[in-house]
């Protein structure tokens, strides 16, 4: 299989095309197309230490949640430029999935907390200009908010924060990956008992309290980490391309 083969096939199984209000540019953002694909390495950010690490491992393709190239062009210059510099030096495509790998409904950041909470059964919740990116739905049976931590692989010491002012036992949960902590409204209108997300707002604070409600969140960078280990999966699993995953944390 050859990258450019890989990588049509990524965009097919995320449906880029449904997502054309995301900021991110998702896709190949720099591409070697024509290199055989032995090797893929996955990733939550694209960076020097991802980028290096990938190319020292040979890979030939780096697939991540957040890519280089976000918004308006950006002069490719300074660190910009070492990144990009680095990918071509070593050959190295750079695949981005930004709302497409938070909202899939089988290999999302969203759906992957879900199975990973045990959920056979969720539906589309939270919605983002028109669209709904993120799951809501009951756990498999009542559990306490550390016991869900536990589940999602969240820590104090890799920037989880608990605000917790509504039930003990949680049955109900919207899950929403990354900077979604604004969102805690719409998990409060669904009548939800936890919301659970990467990070929030200080004003959020006030609004959870006031309104008797659990929020979860488990740091923008270890609530994301699920769509791109599922991929990895994938990858591996179904085309049988040996694919590893590098563990870059932000502690946030």
């Amino acid at each position: 299989m050859f990258v450019k083969e890989y990588t049509a096939e990524l965009s097919k199984r995320l449906m880029l095309d449904s997502f054309p209000f995301d900021i991110s540019l998702n896709g190949v953002q720099i591409g070697a197309p024509d290199r055989e694909l032995r090797k893929a390495a996955f990733a939550v950010d694209a960076s020097f230490d991802t980028i290096d690490k990938a190319v020292e491992a040979g890979a030939d393709v780096l697939v991540v949640h957040h890519g280089l190239f976000w918004g308006s062009p950006i002069p490719i210059a300074d660190a910009h430029y070492r990144r990009v510099k680095r990918a071509i030096d070593g050959g190295l495509t750079l695949y981005a999935a930004h709302l497409p790998l938070d909202a899939h409904p089988m290999y999302g950041n969203n759906a992957q907390m879900a199975l990973s909470l045990g959920m056979t059964e969720f539906d589309p919740f939270g919605t983002y200009k028109g669209t709904k990116i993120g799951f809501s739905g009951h756990l498999p049976f009542p559990m306490t908010i550390p016991e869900i931590a536990r589940l999602l692989g969240f820590s104090n010491g890799d920037g989880m924060q608990v605000l917790k002012f509504g039930p003990d036992m949680i049955d109900t949960v919207g899950i929403i990956s990354g900077g979604a902590g604004d969102d805690v409204d719409q998990a409060i209108e669904a009548g939800l008992d936890l919301f659970i997300t990467g990070t929030v707002p200080h004003e959020v604070f006030h609004t959870v309290k006031e309104n008797g409600m659990n929020l979860l969140a488990g740091g923008h960078y270890r609530s994301e980490v699920f769509g791109v280990k599922a991929l990895m999966r994938m990858t591996e699993n179904e085309m049988g391309i040996e694919s590893f995953f590098i563990d870059a944390e932000t502690g946030l």
